[in-house]
């Protein structure tokens, strides 16, 4: 019964796959049926109510551990609900920053600071993206940044595309340097105990040294269509300039928000030290917002992407049918024997199997499938260590490379698409797709030279 169990939780997982890369319907349809299917074969296939009851975790809410773990790793097989606890409030918060005109005030000010100069422009938005994916989803910061940059090019007359595709790739590169960035950081951090300074001092200075690395890039592949624009005499004419402030709705409103922003990338930077929980500093972050909405509260609970959390879920549930029948232990394997037992070619094959499946995959539902198989890879803590910021370093970069890499790259190019700037595939990969080789193979050298 172990084997054909596997055989239809495979086929289940391949499927869902399938159905979440054509796009067609919403992935956490996709993910509920994985997720329901998988149930079904664990209790009347595998026979095993205890390990279908164990993949949904409730339990693990209930103990103090999960809230308050200190310095202990509370071990989580199946639905990862600090993952999805820790993302539900911090979409919460940033629907209070965005309803209080946070991010548009942020941008409109950047762009006042450079005098509203294209090539400028350019160089501060990127940062921008990288700078902030590291606290808030990339899907987040290009929901406003690109927006902002089309209000922008309408405004001095240039080209947008351009620039959207680097703030995506900023973004994507910029998430992989915390635990707080992109969603497949959250993963593996909650998975295997990590903090928010583990991250840090991890991935962030080869993250870093991508993001400069993309942005000289990007300058040098767009640097005569920006000089052109820039050129035109266009900033030299009599332009009503938007003011920073005429982003704010409510300024004390505004002020709250941005307090409780700051106080919560506080918390996560000290989690380690307080001994608190990515799942409580979520809803201590959904708790402040809420409250200092009032009435608006409804508001932002109806805005919350409640879709995403369900994909979520719904792939923790098929992801542990996997873990649970041996399938990824079997996978794990097979990379062990392609690598010979060589530990930097085993961290090698993680990273670029990561960047490959992530360019034609959304990153998140491979991360949840890779953190059992990186577990069952790494016979010490070092090597755990190793190759998961292998993972997450692949996984998050290597969504940049195509359209439908990573969510923000949908996001980004569907806003340009919508205001009249279509991205083609073509275009988007002539240029993504050369930065995320270059970048991966520079992170690919950091690793060999840090790690081995």
């Amino acid at each position: 019964m172990e084997t054909l169990s596997q055989v239809l939780i495979l086929v289940i997982f391949a499927v869902m796959f399938i159905v979440i890369t054509i796009g067609k319907i919403h992935r956490y349809i996709p993910a509920l049926a994985g997720a329901v299917l998988t149930l079904l074969v664990l209790i009347f296939v595998f026979r095993n109510m205890d390990t279908a009851v164990a993949i949904l975790n409730f339990s693990e809410i209930g103990k103090l551990t999960f809230w308050v773990p200190g310095k202990e790793h509370l071990e989580s097989h199946g639905i990862n609900w600090q993952t999805v606890l820790f993302i539900t409030g911090m979409m919460t918060m940033v629907e209070g920053l965005g309803a209080a005109g946070f991010f548009r005030w942020l941008c409109l000010s950047v762009a006042k600071l450079v005098h509203y100069k294209i090539v400028p422009i350019f160089i501060a938005f990127f940062i921008i993206a990288a700078l902030l994916s590291m606290f808030i989803d990339s899907i987040t910061v290009m929901l406003f940044l690109a927006s902002v940059t089309i209000e922008m090019s309408k405004l001095l007359k240039f080209d947008p595309v351009p620039m959207i595709i680097a703030e995506i790739f900023a973004a994507n590169t910029g998430g992989s340097a915390t635990m707080a960035g992109d969603p497949p950081n959250i993963i593996i951090g909650t998975a295997y105990g990590f903090n928010f300074t583990d991250f840090l001092t991890n991935t962030a200075p080869i993250a870093w040294a991508g993001v400069l690395l993309a942005m000289v890039f990007f300058y040098f592949v767009f640097r005569k269509t920006l000089k052109a624009l820039s050129g035109t005499g266009v900033n030299d004419m009599v332009i009503q300039y938007p003011e920073p402030a005429s982003a704010i709705n409510d300024l004390d409103l505004f002020r709250k928000n941005s307090v409780i922003f700051i106080f919560v990338i506080v918390l996560l930077i000290t989690h380690a030290m307080t001994g608190i929980s990515v799942a409580l500093i979520g809803i201590i972050a959904a708790a402040m917002t809420l409250l200092t909405a009032g009435k608006s509260a409804r508001k932002i609970i109806n805005r919350l992407d409640w879709r995403t959390l369900l994909f979520f879920i719904g792939l923790f549930v098929v992801v542990g049918g996997l873990e649970s029948t041996g399938a990824l232990k079997a996978f794990a394997n097979l990379i062990q024997g392609s690598s010979k037992g060589n530990f930097f070619t085993m961290t090698s094959i993680i990273l670029w199997i990561s960047v490959f499946m992530s360019a034609i995959v959304d990153n998140i539902p491979f991360a949840a499938t890779m953190v059992p198989v990186v577990a069952n890879l790494a016979t010490n803590v070092t090597k755990l260590h190793t190759l998961s910021w292998a993972l997450a370093l692949g996984a998050d970069i290597g969504g940049n490379a195509t359209p439908i890499g990573a969510s923000a790259n949908v996001v980004g190019t569907a806003i340009a698409e919508r205001e009249g700037y279509p991205i083609s595939w073509g275009k988007f990969l002539k240029y993504a797709a050369s930065a995320t080789l270059l970048v991966v193979s520079l992170c690919w050298l950091l690793i060999f030279i840090i790690y081995f």
